[in-house]
């Protein structure tokens, strides 16, 4: 429906409502004759009377009853839907979608989300752990948390965490029957604990420049 047509409607709910021009011009904005003529025009392209006009009152005929009755409340639903819109300018609200690995949720998200949600209760935010690097655009995240080389050349990255240091940890009975290792090197010969990534293709190889054995 064009836009015109669209305002005619409304300018003939502001008539039946209020059940005078005058009220109706000045709640609309516009002059008593244009209106007038505004309710003439979308009469005679319906082809159907929905106002009956005297000198002291204007009142809504059968048709238009049943028009203001089925048209009314869907303008009242589109101001309102509109009003609540404008409110976000006034305050975050919405839901926030974001993926990250189990130990980045624990010690970056919850810590700094926590104050944000209780002084902003209207923001809803959803966390995914999820370890296969989700491309969060076809997937329709908001944000993911990776770590630095794992970002992706045409995204934009924003810190939200200090660097991750890295430790080659094992159980002392473990370490009763095997030699700790005394470089990175000497992990080759112990038994590790290895991460498959759904997004690698297979288990994830150790940087031995970012391992520090202990």
């Amino acid at each position: 429906m064009q836009r015109g047509r669209l305002d005619d409607l409304q300018a003939f709910v502001a008539v039946a409502r209020e059940r005078s021009f005058t009220k109706a011009a000045a709640r609309l904005g516009v002059s008593q004759s244009a209106l007038s003529h505004t309710m003439r025009a979308l009469e005679e392209r319906l082809g159907v009377r929905l106002l009956s006009r005297t000198t002291r009152s204007v009142s809504p005929t059968e048709a238009g009853e049943r028009l203001l009755h089925h048209i009314g409340p869907r303008f009242d639903e589109i101001e309102a839907e509109v009003a609540a819109v404008s409110e976000l300018r006034d305050k975050p609200a919405g839901t926030i979608r974001i993926t990250a690995t189990e130990n980045a949720t624990e010690t970056i998200l919850v810590p700094k989300l926590a104050p944000l949600l209780r002084k902003y209760p209207d923001i809803n935010v959803e966390i995914i752990i999820d370890y296969g690097l989700t491309d969060i655009v076809a997937q329709q995240y908001d944000a993911g948390v990776r770590s630095g080389e794992q970002v992706a050349k045409d995204m934009i990255a924003v810190r939200i965490g200090p660097d991750m240091r890295m430790a080659v940890v094992g159980a002392p009975s473990y370490f009763k029957k095997n030699p700790p290792p005394k470089s990175p090197q000497h992990l080759i010969g112990h038994n590790c604990i290895n991460l498959r990534l759904p997004s690698h293709g297979g288990v994830y190889a150790w940087d031995s420049k970012k391992v520090a054995a202990s």
